[in-house]
């Protein structure tokens, strides 16, 4: 069985199409981490193609809780200003509110992140007791921790190294092979489209900021 595992998308509906297009047909089963909403300009949309695919498994990122509660707990500026501006327009909780927490799949446990924790490929000292897939840091990595794996799918929507790159995986569980994959795309496209949708300077500037990969 071939198993797509993805998250990070933060309403980027582009990106998230592209890797649907791309892995057509290569894959059994979808697993998707969280953080499907908030940043990108089609939070609903992503949501709702998402819940229109079939094998999909859906769990719940720290974004969705923000978008179940209606408040974003943290004091960061510019994710504040970003989920100001999102969640107004918001209107598929009930959707998200079914979402879970964490998968087995197979020899790994998936979900969001561990320990409540942004987890980097230096992060520094973390101790694991099996197998992890993970998002929430936006950064691709495998790692061995105390003899297990801690893999780290990259963001689809909002790569924090490479703002143009799409990340996720593919694992193959008979041969229990992880394939970390980037796809290159055009990153204008959200950006163009918050501009028209009036998003707050300093949102749009997060994205013209980000480094960007050069083939």
């Amino acid at each position: 069985m071939r198993m797509l595992i993805f998250g990070d998308v933060h309403g980027n509906l582009p990106a998230l199409e592209t890797v649907l297009k791309t892995e057509y047909g290569n894959f059994d089963r979808l697993i998707c981490h969280g953080d499907v909403v908030n940043y990108g300009p089609w939070s609903n949309e992503c949501v709702q193609l998402l819940a229109g695919l079939v094998d999909i498994i859906l769990l719940k990122g720290n974004h969705e809780e923000y978008f179940l509660s209606g408040v974003y707990p943290g004091d960061n500026k510019v994710a504040k200003t970003f989920f100001d501006f999102c969640y107004p327009s918001f209107d598929q909780q009930e959707s998200i509110a079914n979402y879970d927490s964490s998968v087995l799949c197979f020899d790994y446990t998936v979900q969001h992140t561990i320990q409540d924790r942004y987890i980097f490929p230096d992060t520094e000292p973390i101790s694991i007791d099996k197998n992890y897939i993970i998002g929430h840091s936006h950064y691709q990595f495998m790692r061995v921790i105390d003899n297990f794996s801690l893999i780290n799918t990259g963001s689809v929507g909002q790569n924090r190294k490479w703002i143009n790159v799409i990340q996720y995986l593919i694992y193959d569980t008979d041969s229990g092979v992880i394939s970390l994959k980037n796809i290159v795309y055009d990153h204008y496209i959200i950006i163009n489209e918050m501009k028209s949708k009036k998003y707050p300077e300093i949102c749009v500037n997060y994205y013209l900021n980000k480094d960007i990969y050069n083939e």
